[in-house]
Order: C-alpha cells, then structure tokens, then sequence
C-alpha cells in the first residue's frame, strides 16, 4: 500500500484526462476522503499565471519553457501540494513530471539530466504514488481535442508529432512499471473509469472501510 496518497494523470491531448481526474475525485469524496484536485500547469494563482503565459505563446528556447513550467510546478507544490498532501488528503493532479519530460524532454530536446535535477529541487519528496497514463491513438485524442472546442498550441502539431508525443510516454510507462498503470482510454468514459478504480483501490488497499 501507497504511503503518500499522490496520483497523477498523464497521457497525449484529448485523452480524457480531466474527465477521469473528475469522476476519481468525486469518487473518494464519496467515500469520505479528503481530495484535492488540480492541475499543471497551474493549480496556485502565481502557477496559474504561467499557465497562461505558456499555452499562449511558446518561448524561443525549449529550455526557457521547461524553466518556465518547473517555476509554476515548484509554486504548485509548495502552495497546493505538499500542504494537502501533510494534513493526509488525496491529491490528484491533471499531468505533472512526466509531461515535461515528454513535452520538453523527448520532444522539445532539453536534457534529461538537467530535467531530473530540476525535479530534485521543485518536487522532492513529493513524488506520485500512481501515474495513471491514459493512452489512446493520437488521432483519437485530436478528434476528440477538436470536438470540445478548446484547442491550445499543443494541439496544433502535425500527426507525426503526436505520435512521438505517444511513444514518449509509452517509454516512461515501461521504465517505471510500479509507479505508473497503462489505461486503455479509446473505451466509453465508464469502462476507463472502471479500470482506474481498480488500480486506485489497488495501490490504497481501499477495499476496506473508510
């Protein structure tokens, strides 16, 4: 059983991470837990500042940007985080490290070492207990991204871009098998949401009583 109650949702655009964040959240409220649900980037007001900063428009240099999301992250942690995370709720958040190390890492080129010592610094010792990686084809997830309406510039790169966007992922999935569970998310938002159950209850042996 997971000792810090951090779960986190990665996966490529329109793959219905937010939805599934949601529907979990409102799930362990249920049950009687303490959730806090939020975002990245974002999720405190100075973080959430960026945040429109940088879906915005793209700096020139992918490592200004990697800077940039690891300044909201750090905020993030320390104003939303790691405070909820101390008093023993569940935080579940809508993409955190291993987006960047996908969007700026393996797509964008900056170094991976360079990332991995800006995640020391910004999120040490608040590492996710579960990643749940919800993976779908990329032309899926854009047909869906398109169909809600509310595109961002991420959304705008060409299919082979995505694709990488999906292998990148995939790769981290296989390098840390214990920390993150694979979702099958081309399903019915009910089926998805069985499955993330299953591996929620799982990691937090909440087959028990509240």
């Amino acid at each position: 059983m997971a000792t810090s109650k951090f779960i986190t949702f990665e996966g490529g655009e329109g793959a219905g991470k937010s939805t599934q964040a949601k529907l979990l959240a409102a799930r362990l409220t249920a049950l009687g837990y303490e959730v806090v649900l939020t975002r990245e980037p974002g999720g405190a007001p100075l973080a959430e500042r960026i945040r429109a900063l940088v879906l915005e428009q793209a700096p020139a240099a992918p490592v200004a940007e990697c800077l940039l999301f690891a300044a909201a992250r750090a905020e993030h942690v320390a104003v939303t985080i790691a405070p909820a995370l101390g008093r023993g709720a569940f935080v579940i958040c809508d993409r955190f490290i291993d987006s960047t190390r996908v969007y700026q890492g393996t797509l964008g080129g900056v170094d991976r070492e360079l990332i991995a010592a800006i995640e020391r610094t910004t999120v040490a010792p608040h590492w996710p207990a579960l990643t749940l990686m919800l993976d779908l084809p990329p032309q899926t997830g854009l047909a869906r991204a398109v169909a809600r309406g509310a595109t961002n510039r991420f959304e705008g790169h060409n299919a082979a871009w995505h694709q990488r966007l999906r292998d990148g992922f995939a790769a981290l999935a296989v390098a840390e098998p214990e920390r993150i569970r694979v979702i099958e998310a081309a399903r019915p938002v009910e089926a998805v949401a069985v499955d993330i159950w299953a591996a929620v209850a799982a990691r937090f042996d909440l087959s028990g009583p509240v």
